[in-house]
C-alpha cells in the first residue's frame, strides 16, 4: 500500500517512476489515471484530458481496431470523421494499418499492443500515463512510441511511464522516482536523464529574431561561429526541436545537424545519433 506520496504533474514535463515489482507501480499511475481513487489523501487540481496506456491490454471486445480507435476517439469529444483519420494516421505511424479492420481477439499481442498506445496519442492527452507500454511492441513501434512521448511533452503535455528497460528514454527524462517502502522518493542521482544521447543542432534565425521560447527538451544553446546558434537536446526530442525551429515564426534556417560529443555514432556518418535496438521483451 503506498503512502504518504506527493507528487506534482507539472506541464512540459516526463516522469520516470521506477520500482521493484510488486511495490506499488502500477497502483500509482491508475490513481494519476483517476482509474483508482486513494483511500487517504486527495489528488488536487485541474483534471487534465488524460490518456492511460495499462501493462495490460484486453483485446476481446466487438470491435476492429480501426472501428476501437474511432470508438474512443468519440468518446474523447472528436468528430467522427476526425477520429477516424487519427485513427488511420496513428496505425500507421505504428506499422499496423494492414490491420485496420482485423477484429480484436484475432490480432497478435504486439498488434494489440500498437492499438492500445494509438488509443492513448490519437487524443492528444494533457497527462499521458504508459505502464510498460514498450512491451510487446518491435524496434520500429518501440522508437515511434519514443518520438510521440517527446512530442506530447513538446506540446506541452505531462508523461509519467514506467518501463523494465532503465534505458528507456535515456537522455530526457525530467524527473526521475523511485517507490520504496510503499513511498515516493527522487531516484539517486536523478535526474541522470540529462546525460544520454544527445544531438546538436547548427540553426540561424532570421536577423535579430531571438530564440524561441519553450522549445522542446530545454535545449542548451550557446553563440556559434558563423553568428547562428548551436542547440543541444537529448536525442528523443531532436524530432520535435527541429519541427519547433523550422515552423517558428519567422522560421530558422538547419545549418547542420549531428551527434553531440562523445555519443555513438554509426561509422562514416555525421548524422543523428545512433541508438541500438532495444532487446525484445521475454
Amino acid at each position: 500500500m503506498l503512502r504518504g506520496v506527493d507528487l506534482d504533474l507539472p506541464a512540459h514535463t516526463l516522469i520516470r517512476i521506477e520500482g521493484a515489482n510488486g511495490t506499488g507501480k502500477s497502483t500509482l499511475l491508475r490513481l494519476l489515471a483517476g482509474i483508482d481513487s486513494p483511500t487517504e489523501g486527495r489528488i488536487t487540481g485541474r483534471r487534465p484530458r488524460t490518456a492511460y496506456v495499462p501493462e495490460r491490454f484486453s483485446a476481446a471486445l466487438p470491435f476492429t481496431a480501426a472501428g476501437y480507435l474511432v470508438h474512443l476517439g468519440r468518446i474523447h469529444g472528436l468528430r467522427t470523421p476526425e477520429a477516424a483519420d487519427r485513427a488511420r494516421s496513428w496505425l500507421d505511424r505504428f506499422g499496423a494499418a494492414g490491420h485496420a479492420r482485423t477484429p480484436l481477439p484475432e490480432l497478435s499481442k504486439g498488434t494489440s499492443q500498437k492499438v492500445a498506445v494509438a488509443q492513448a496519442l490519437l487524443a492528444e492527452p494533457e497527462l499521458l500515463i504508459l505502464d510498460e507500454a514498450w512491451t510487446g511492441l518491435d524496434t520500429a513501434a518501440r522508437d515511434e512510441l519514443d518520438r510521440a512521448v517527446a512530442e506530447r511533452v513538446a506540446a506541452g503535455a505531462t508523461v509519467v511511464f514506467v518501463d523494465h528497460d532503465p534505458r528507456r528514454l535515456a537522455g530526457s527524462a525530467d524527473a526521475v522516482f523511485r517507490i520504496e517502502g510503499n513511498g515516493l522518493c527522487a531516484a539517486s542521482g536523478a535526474p541522470a536523464a540529462k546525460t544520454g544521447p544527445r544531438v546538436r543542432i547548427a540553426a540561424a534565425g532570421p536577423p535579430g529574431a531571438a530564440i524561441p521560447a519553450g522549445l522542446p527538451g530545454a535545449p542548451e544553446h550557446a553563440p556559434a561561429a558563423d553568428g547562428g546558434v548551436l542547440f543541444t537536446v537529448a536525442a528523443t526530442h531532436s524530432d520535435a526541436l527541429l519541427h519547433a525551429l523550422l515552423t517558428a515564426r519567422p522560421p530558422w534556417h538547419i545549418r547542420q545537424l549531428a551527434a553531440a560529443p562523445g555519443i555513438e555514432q554509426d561509422p562514416g556518418t555525421d548524422g543523428p545519433p545512433h541508438r541500438s535496438p532495444t532487446p525484445e521483451a521475454p
